[in-house]
């Protein structure tokens, strides 16, 4: 009897033993088993510091504001995961997903060491999209790649090293010249705002459209970005569906939303002005611009989960995908609607020429800013809805976490703020825009519907076996 009870205990103890080895070795997200074939067998430190460099060169980049830094993200995005799927057995190469995209192979029957390669791309990739960044931002370049390199050549045999380098370069080149395929958006960020454009003045209705808008009546930001080839989104998806009907008559819906706008200014408390500020991003050099808040709030959950190195790849690509083509969606829809924004209706039509914006530049001192570009939809709520969709899918939507992305900032509050689930930031961000003036609802509802709809045409592609 007893020695029954004396097994029946040794195997409880073993059993227990057994999982707490597993438990203590791994987190959530790690692998248990380490092969070096897999390119789950590594963490996600290689794009994780290079979207954190990203968000700094992002900044500071002349040219690269919304949308064209959401398709930067989406092609170095997808070179990163191209370079490290053939480690990745669980997963399909996009290479022909898309008509014209070339990709060299490896060679079957030799090892490579995934991290460099991925490490290969992001430097070779930054190098290209940003030919004309200061010296500072081109030796962060520099010191990260050799950091990474450093790293990674003393356990690694040379002839793996060597290998692995050189196919993360070539699968970044081969994929840089895809892009340069694409006339319209390739070189865009080197004339985001062409004199070619003159916006319309009056639309089919008789109806008053968008003008260069107070205070600085800047020319139109990327008017021809709708003929940008999207990655998932058909061309069916890109046009969204119209706005609610221009009217000036006090009882028209169209009233209402400016009415709406108007009365959220004239009434902000503390807490909806911090909000809106929180999710701004609007400022060349102060912060990154929207699309690069959604790879800020990404790489916030990367760290916290710790997640392996092939799961970063896919997410990253996604993410920029996603940005990228609801980019594309919304600025195309922009400028085939040309919607005035709430500043020039209220002003106008509800005779208030004193009202103003929330939005303020601290760099210039510039007061009551309306970005320059058509108001329906929203681009801010576009990207909120596009990366909060992505990240929701690979996170899981129910995962606390907090956004300190603007914690040291001292021109406003930049205490960090919580959130429950990954969608509730998302339709945050997405209406913070009311909460500034420079949105009507509708524009922010469409704009969330079409980042929800790139978010969900990026997932429909075959990545899973």
């Amino acid at each position: 009897m007893h020695q029954l009870t004396f097994t029946k205990a040794t195997l409880l103890l073993l059993l227990v033993s057994c999982l707490f080895m597993i438990t203590s070795c791994r987190t959530d997200n790690e692998v248990i088993i380490k092969d070096p074939a897999l390119t789950k067998s590594y963490n996600a430190s290689v794009p994780l510091e290079w979207n954190q460099l990203f968000l700094e060169i992002d900044r500071i980049s002349d040219g690269y504001r919304p949308p064209a830094a959401a398709r930067m993200l989406a092609y170095t995005g997808l070179a990163a995961y191209e370079a490290a799927v053939a480690g990745m057995p669980e997963y399909n190469s996009l290479r022909y997903e898309f008509v014209g995209l070339i990709l060299p192979s490896i060679e079957p029957t030799k090892e490579y060491h995934w991290p460099t390669c991925v490490n290969a791309v992001y430097a070779t990739m930054f190098r290209n999209f940003y030919p004309n960044i200061s010296v500072t931002y081109a030796l962060k370049i520099t010191a990260l790649e050799n950091k990474f390199l450093d790293e990674f050549s003393v356990d690694i045999d040379p002839a793996v090293f060597a290998r692995s380098r050189e196919f993360g370069y070539e699968v970044a080149q081969a994929v840089y010249k895809y892009s340069e395929s694409d006339i319209t958006g390739h070189n865009a960020y080197l004339n985001p705002q062409p004199t070619s454009y003159v916006p319309p003045a009056i639309g089919p209705n008789g109806e008053k459209l968008w003008q260069p808008t107070f205070p600085d009546y800047g020319r139109a930001l990327f008017p021809y970005w709708g003929k940008v080839r999207p990655f998932a989104m058909s061309q069916s998806d890109i046009i969204g569906r119209p706005p609610i009907p221009y009217s000036e008559s006090s009882g028209s819906q169209f009233y209402q939303q400016a009415n709406e706008t108007k009365i959220l200014i004239d009434l902000a408390s503390y807490t909806t002005h911090w909000v809106a500020e929180f999710w701004s991003d609007d400022f060349f050099q102060l912060t990154f611009e929207p699309a690069g808040r959604q790879i800020a709030i990404a790489n916030i959950l990367v760290k916290q989960d710790n997640i392996s190195l092939d799961r970063a790849v896919e997410l990253y690509a996604k993410m920029g995908m996603a940005l990228c083509d609801v980019g594309i969606a919304v600025w195309g829809t922009k400028y085939t609607y040309n919607v005035r924004r709430p500043i020039e209706y209220i002003r106008d039509v509800m005779n208030d020429p004193g009202w103003s914006t929330i939005l303020d530049n601290p760099l210039s001192g510039q007061r009551s800013v309306t970005p320059p570009f058509p108001a329906y939809p929203s681009g801010h709520s576009g990207f909120a809805g596009a990366g909060s969709g992505i990240m929701a899918e690979i996170f899981g939507n129910i995962h606390p976490y907090t956004d300190n992305c603007h914690q040291n900032r001292t021109e406003f509050n930049g205490t960090p703020r919580s959130y429950n689930t990954i969608l509730e930031a998302g339709v945050e961000n997405a209406y913070s825009r009311l909460q500034l003036g420079v949105h009507f609802r509708m524009d922010c509802d469409e704009g969330l519907r079409l980042g929800y709809l790139a978010a969900t045409r990026v997932n429909e592609l075959p990545w899973y076996k």
